[in-house]
């Protein structure tokens, strides 16, 4: 693999304003920026969308900070997995779009200050987020989401915070269970117009089951520019390197039952692990003009290498091989356009844009000599381009009403050369996918503390490349595999007081080609995939956050969530209608409850809570239900110059044996990939800050 350097990441600008009693919404700014309506302030009444704000000095400092998973518990609606398992990453789903992915993220588009964390082909990548530098993380779920393109489950966006206006350099040390050591060092300065800020990581682990050891290292720099009072540039700087991460495989109900830390046979016969280094660079350049227009012109670039041993030879004809190695550059472009006008005397708020995105990748595939890389069965170069364009507006119609609308265009290209041709056939192929994914919210204001809103839209979401790479039989891409296309309706509450805040919304989704994880490729244990008909998904997501007396507070998140197949055959012609979605449980609910009696202590109790879940299709294999208890306290003290926090955490407090994640259809049978019991971690940050 390539040694470690830097991505540049875009960021953006960010409006703070405050929010007068039935006051406009706020500026929309371009979608792949910034989250509608995003801003400083997470009050905002008027827009008609479900949303989540989760600020930095909100989430616990007892945590190891290096899942996504971490923070996006929190959040209704969206299931936000720990697999322990670090050559898959986190697995995420958002009202079912998503669990699926036996790998990454599938559904649900990832941005970090405003580049793409997703590919065009909608395939995501968590581990890439800078949780170190964190200033808040945005999740936006319903019709509006439609509006950023190729994904059905909603957008999740995180925002990297500006150094400290003094120099300071913080390390943060943490040690837990199953060898767990993670090392982070972090510096923050403002140099005149100039404000720089960076961090580097290092996480170890033996892992919880056997064969699952890892080491990721990362690094990030964020550099911003105030030009002038009416343009910036932000520059962010990162890469990832995960070399040899192991790959444990899921278990069997049999494995499981007999020791539920142990690896399958295959992934110690054919050393199943994962390779991983990833770069990017890019820049964003913002402008006011002089009428009050806004321009945005967003560039960004980078390289992926992947090397994975797979849990099969890949021998056979046709099966491409049981090592995979992809080769891959990506890059993109927007350019945006934002104004405050007015139309038919009405307050009117547009915003308008162009965005290219492109994929190349070569992929070759060679024979896994019981963890070797042998003779080669596979070589192309696969490309994917995507062109958007979008319009969006939001018309304040009265005091209390505002309406948004709007559209987005998109166009997705795959095409594949075979270099292989000693098969004596040319797999080389194309196609093409184009969609207009239209949104309408309308919020009511009804008193300067509670709103509702309605919105309605249409989604879709392609095959990612990795979909499209095989057939159940023969070679070349599974070019059959159609994009499913989403109609969304929502309707919602907000409630925001001093003590109390509340989010209730209630949606229903009908999907149409929904693309499901279909039989495994002749002679491997690869997955391929098909389009599974109709589905439906309707449900109700609950959030409040109450401040108790005694320095208490309280939080639940809750979502109810009913996904069905209405009409899916599948390739053994068995009729699955009225069947549920695998990895999708019906019931999910996290709560705390914290005191913090001043700003030194800190302590919490939590609960995560998932009712059954199904593992497959049929239904015929499940995860059974659960609650886990968790405990979590700091202590901060400044010295000076010098802050010192102690932290320690414990999951699992009750010592219980569940379920952690599925892999959804799993090849095998082996759908299981089991929690840790109860396991511990101790950490201390250091802060000193040059006055």
């Amino acid at each position: 693999m390539k040694p470690t350097s830097f991505r540049v990441v875009i960021s953006s600008a960010l409006l703070c304003t405050t929010h007068p009693a039935y006051s406009a919404p706020d500026a929309l700014k371009l979608p792949s920026q910034t989250v509608l309506g995003a801003s400083d302030d997470s009050r905002d009444l008027s827009l008609p969308l479900a949303r989540s704000s989760l600020f930095a000095e909100q989430l616990p400092t007892a945590n190891l900070g290096a899942n996504l998973s971490e923070p996006l518990q929190r959040v209704p609606g969206l299931l936000a997995l720990n697999r322990q398992n670090y050559a898959q990453d986190v697995q995420i789903s958002s009202r079912g779009f998503g669990a699926r992915a036996q790998f990454g993220v599938r559904g649900v588009r990832l941005l970090q200050d405003g580049i793409p964390l997703t590919m065009p082909d909608g395939q995501g990548q968590p581990a890439l987020f800078d949780l170190d530098n964190l200033q808040r993380i945005e999740v936006l779920r319903g019709p509006l989401s439609s509006l950023y393109g190729n994904a059905s489950g909603g957008i999740i966006q995180g925002f990297s915070s500006e150094g400290s206006y003094y120099p300071t350099l913080s390390s943060r040390s943490s040690i837990g269970s199953d060898g767990l050591w993670r090392e982070r060092l972090k510096y923050g300065a403002q140099y005149g117009d100039l404000n720089v800020a960076a961090n580097v990581s290092r996480l170890e682990t033996d892992g919880y089951r056997d064969h699952s050891e890892t080491r990721r290292d990362m690094a990030n720099l964020r550099l911003g520019w105030d030009i002038d009072d009416a343009s910036s540039l932000t520059l962010l700087f990162s890469a990832l390197d995960q070399p040899d991460t192991q790959d444990p495989l899921g278990l069997t109900a049999a494995a499981l039952a007999a020791d539920r830390q142990q690896a399958v046979a295959q992934a110690e016969r054919f050393d199943t692990r994962k390779s991983v280094s990833h770069q990017q660079a890019g820049m964003n350049y913002q402008r006011r003009l002089a009428n009050d227009d806004q321009i945005t012109v967003m560039v960004y670039g980078g390289e992926r290498d992947v090397q994975q041993f797979l849990a099969f030879p890949g021998d056979s004809q046709y099966s491409g091989g049981g090592v995979i190695e992809l080769d891959r550059r990506f890059g993109g472009s927007e350019l945006g356009w934002q104004r405050d006008t007015s139309v038919f005397a009405l307050p009117v708020t547009l915003a308008a844009g162009l965005g290219w995105n492109y994929q190349g990748e070569g992929r070759k595939g060679f024979v896994n000599q019981f963890g070797r890389k042998g003779g080669l069965q596979r070589d192309e170069f696969n490309r994917v381009e995507s062109r958007e364009a979008y319009l969006i507006s939001t018309w304040q119609l009265a005091p209390r009403w505002s309406l948004t609308a709007g559209a987005r265009y998109s166009k997705v290209n795959f095409d594949s050369d075979d270099k292989y041709l000693v098969d004596g056939q040319d797999d080389s192929g194309s196609v093409r996918y184009d969609e207009t994914t239209p949104a309408l919210g309308l919020s009511y204001q009804w008193t300067p503390t509670v709103s509702v809103y309605a919105a309605v839209g249409k989604g879709f979401e392609t095959p990612t490349a990795q979909e499209l790479a095989y057939r159940p039989n023969g070679s070349g891409l599974n070019l059959d595999l159609r994009p499913s296309t989403a109609d969304n309706a929502e309707i919602g509450f907000k409630l925001r007081r001093d003590r109390t805040q509340m989010d209730v919304a209630l949606f229903h989704t009908r999907v149409d080609d929904e693309i499901v994880t279909g039989e495994p490729q002749l002679n491997t244990d690869r997955s391929t995939y098909a389009n599974a008909g109709k589905s439906t998904r309707r449900g109700v997501e609950l959030s409040v956050e109450q401040q108790l007396a005694s320095s208490l507070t309280g939080y639940l998140a809750y979502t109810w969530l009913d996904a069905r197949f209405d009409r899916y055959i599948n390739g053994n012609g068995d009729d699955l209608a009225g069947n549920r979605l695998p990895g999708v449980p019906r019931h999910s609910l996290y709560a705390e409850l914290a005191w913090q009696p001043n700003e030194q202590v800190s302590t919490a109790l939590e609960m995560q809570s998932l009712s059954q879940r199904y593992a497959n299709d049929d239904n015929s294999a499940e995860a059974a239900g659960y609650a886990a208890f968790n405990w979590r306290a700091s202590y901060r003290q400044q010295l000076g110059n010098l802050q010192l926090e102690p932290f320690v955490r414990i999951d699992n407090l009750t010592d219980r044996e569940y379920i952690g994640s599925l892999i959804v259809n799993g090849a095998g049978a082996r759908y299981y990939e089991p929690a840790p019991e109860r396991s511990w971690l101790l950490g201390l940050d250091v802060q000193y800050r040059w006055d």
